[in-house]
């Protein structure tokens, strides 16, 4: 519009330059202009509040506004505006206090509806006023100052606030007690509560979302307490589920997203935080008895729930663990378990699985809980110093004959399974000594129960533990393959030289560093079969000069022909029982100190084999005594009446449960072997650092041997000593904590 102003073309032709000039230089403006501008305006106004401005010619309304503002009077017509919508509103709260309480809420919304459409009419007639005046003079635009006069001729009068609280906090509490209430009209009150803010949420904070909180934290303190005094653990969870689901869907239909947080934070400090240790320790449903009846849906309900709250999942976390240990440290005391190494650690891996399938399943794989649990394992495994030498036994127990007719897949899942528990395991190299122990015998007696899966223990093994490990193992491995091509290239020799041997010989050529320590017993074998062992040594050392061989005796086994009255059966023993059971073609009776001395056979040994030969399963020898056990004084005779259905009769041999002396033995031999592994560790941290201080030293090389042994600093402290006499090393002579690396 440019009222006062006119544009005419310039008087040079063609030319595109417009020139304004002001019609109102020297007009004088009439004193009585503005009162009959705002009649006229105030007329106007009047109609729209009373829903009429069909009569109104809106273009002529914001001329004579903008008019107004232009020649100065803003101030008089905002001043004007402000108190006419004052006292129109206050007409209004008369209206809405005066309302019944079933229609309180009905006439509020439509006076704010009203008041809304009423203030867009008349801020677009005073637009110009908007843009000028008032951001010049920094006061509210037109619409928020008629927001600033609802909120207080109604929203906070003293005739409508109280009410409109108690209505709205009413009207919340009966749709938890399952009325329908009009969730439309509620959430256009609270829309209402917003937009009175202008552009902050104050008032909806002050007059409505803060007693809404303390209402509901109030409300849910009642009810948590009347759950958990009637309802068992999951009953109790199930029903804080559908309260925290009715109060979100409470915020997404009538409340302000803001509303959510605050108001989660309330419903789950009342119904969870406050009653967690209960919950938990509830009797015959807590967390515990949810463990031990494996309810994994009910486990999930309190991982979810707990996982809402401050250090929920801490707490139950620290109770699952401390249970795991009690569980663990039940297993591992158990004597009756413990004198059965495959019930030992199959109750373990059956725990392991348990815990592992309700990580999953229960605790979505939680890292914290993972951990954990792996705590707890190593903690209860660790506290048994047989575990070491029972895991070695379970895998030695499966992969003779557990694993028969599996499908690889199914033996790479059950030796991962083992592993999980090899790795909680702190002596390593205790379970590396009896592991070659046990794999020697399988090797060397046939009885693993197929070379594919002994190969995949020990890559699984080198992955684990790396080359050093397993190199030994490795090695078994190669002799064992050598022995094969060794016996073939003798009894090729044996063919060329036409030479025939009394027996048929095969021998396993180990190699001392590979194989477990054995101390060689003197064996006196008979003529035949020492008459093929300097055979096959003669062919070896002509092969392989400067080589020693030592017969070990007690690792062989043989087969003999037995001829029994009833029946000629072929038994499958044990060397020492070869050679015992020779000595019966010549006598018909022995005593033990008889035995003994035409064999060689140590003692302990001795007894051993003869209590197989005399088991009443396999009864190849009389013993004239009662005893289960073998005396000194005992005499021995061939069992003519032995009658068995098979033809081979295989000879089981006494199983012997390792003794003290022995396990003193073990002990003293993987001491021996850290002694050194500390030494190497303290010369490699030392030759790459050349100077370094005593703390640091000793964390280093605890460090570098923890996945073999757990090094006590004391002794680390010891090998430092035996370094620095044998002048590996030398004492700062500054600082006597310092070492040196002497080249």
């Amino acid at each position: 519009m440019m009222n006062n102003q006119s544009a005419s073309p310039s008087s040079k032709p063609n030319s595109n330059r417009i020139a304004f000039k002001h019609f109102n230089q020297g007009v004088q403006i009439d004193p009585d202009y503005p009162k009959r501008t705002w009649r006229l305006l105030k007329t106007a106004i009047r109609e729209i509040h009373r829903q009429n401005s069909s009569v109104l010619s809106f273009e002529e309304l914001y001329r004579n506004a903008y008019n107004m503002v232009l020649h100065k009077y803003g101030e008089i017509l905002y001043n004007k505006l402000k108190k006419m919508v004052d006292k129109h509103l206050k007409s209004v709260a008369s209206n809405v206090a005066s309302s019944v309480d079933e229609y309180f809420l009905v006439e509020l919304n439509k006076s704010w509806i009203d008041h809304k459409t009423s203030m867009l009419m008349i801020r677009d007639i005073l637009m110009y006023m908007d843009k000028t005046f008032l951001e010049k003079n920094k006061v509210p635009t037109v619409f928020e100052m008629g927001l600033h006069l609802f909120r207080d001729n109604i929203a906070r009068s003293s005739q409508i606030k109280d009410r409109l609280l108690k209505t709205l906090l009413s009207m919340v509490q009966k749709e938890r007690a399952g009325e329908v209430i009009d969730r439309i009209l509620i959430k256009n009150i609270t829309q209402m509560l917003i937009d009175l803010g202008v552009n902050s949420k104050t008032v909806y904070v002050e007059d409505f979302e803060k007693p809404l909180l303390s209402t509901t934290s109030s409300f849910y303190q009642g009810e948590s307490q009347a759950f958990i005094t009637t309802c068992s653990c999951p009953d109790y969870m199930k029903k804080v589920e559908i309260c925290l689901k009715e109060e979100l869907e409470r915020v997404s239909h009538y409340l302000d997203s803001s509303s959510e947080v605050k108001l989660k934070e309330v419903c789950e400090r009342q119904l969870i935080t406050n009653h967690m240790k209960t919950l938990i320790e509830m009797e015959n449903s807590g967390l515990i008895s949810m463990l031990k009846d494996d309810k994994v849906e009910d486990l999930k309900r309190m991982y979810n729930l707990f996982n809402r709250v401050s250090d929920g999942l801490n707490t139950m976390k620290n109770v699952i663990s401390e249970y795991v240990r009690e569980i663990g440290r039940d297993i591992v005391s158990d004597e009756e378990k413990a004198k059965e190494e495959g019930t030992y650690f199959q109750s373990l891996l059956d725990l392991k699985d348990k815990y592992d399938r309700l990580l999953l399943q229960a605790f979505n794989n939680d890292k914290q809980f993972i951990h954990s649990i792996h705590q707890a394992f190593e903690y209860f495994i660790n506290l048994n110093p047989k575990s070491p030498e029972f895991i070695s036994l379970f895998i030695d127990e499966k992969l003779k004959k557990g694993l028969k007719g599996v499908s690889d897949e199914e033996i790479d899942v059950i030796l991962d399974k083992i592993l999980t528990l090899f790795r909680f395991i702190q002596e390593k190299d205790v379970f590396e000594k009896y592991y070659k122990q046990h794999l020697a015998k399988r090797l060397l007696l046939g009885r693993s129960v197929s070379d594919d899966a002994e190969r995949t223990m020990i890559a699984k093994l080198k992955t684990e533990c790396g080359y050093q490990f397993t190199s030994k193992l490795e090695g078994m491995f190669t002799d064992m393959k050598l022995s094969v091509d060794t016996m073939t290239g003798f009894r090729n020799r044996l063919q060329e030289t036409k030479k025939t041997l009394p027996i048929d010989l095969n021998v396993h050529v180990l190699t001392t560093g590979f194989w477990p320590t054995q101390n060689t017993a003197n064996c006196i074998l008979p003529r035949e079969i020492l008459q093929c062992c300097e055979t096959f040594k003669s062919y070896y050392l002509s092969n392989h000069n400067g080589r020693l061989l030592l017969w070990q005796t007690n690792m062989g086994t043989a087969e003999i022909k037995a001829n029994f009255p009833s029946k000629t059966h072929e038994l499958q023993v044990s060397s020492y029982q070869m050679v015992i059971l020779v000595h019966f073609n010549d006598s018909e009776k022995l005593t033990f100190k008889e035995i003994t001395d035409l064999t060689g056979i140590p003692q302990q040994d001795l007894k051993r084999n003869l209590q197989a030969l005399t088991n009443p399963k396999n009864k190849i020898l009389e013993k004239e005594s009662q005893t289960k056990t073998i005396e000194e004084s005992d005499v021995f005779s061939f069992n003519q009446k032995f009658k068995s259905k098979l033809f081979r009769v295989k000879v089981m041999a006494v199983v012997q449960k390792e003794t003290n002396v022995e396990a003193s033995e073990t002990r003293q031999k993987v001491d021996e072997d850290r002694k050194h592994q500390i030494e190497a560790s303290i010369v490699r941290v030392m030759k790459a650092r050349k100077t370094m201080e005593h703390s640091n030293l000793v964390s280093e090389v605890m460090k570098q041997l923890q996945s073999r042994f757990i090094p006590n600093p004391i002794i680390v402290k010891k090998r430092i000593e035996s370094l620095i006499e044998r002048e590996y090393l030398e004492r700062s002579k500054q600082d006597r904590k310092i070492y040196n690396y002497m080249a």
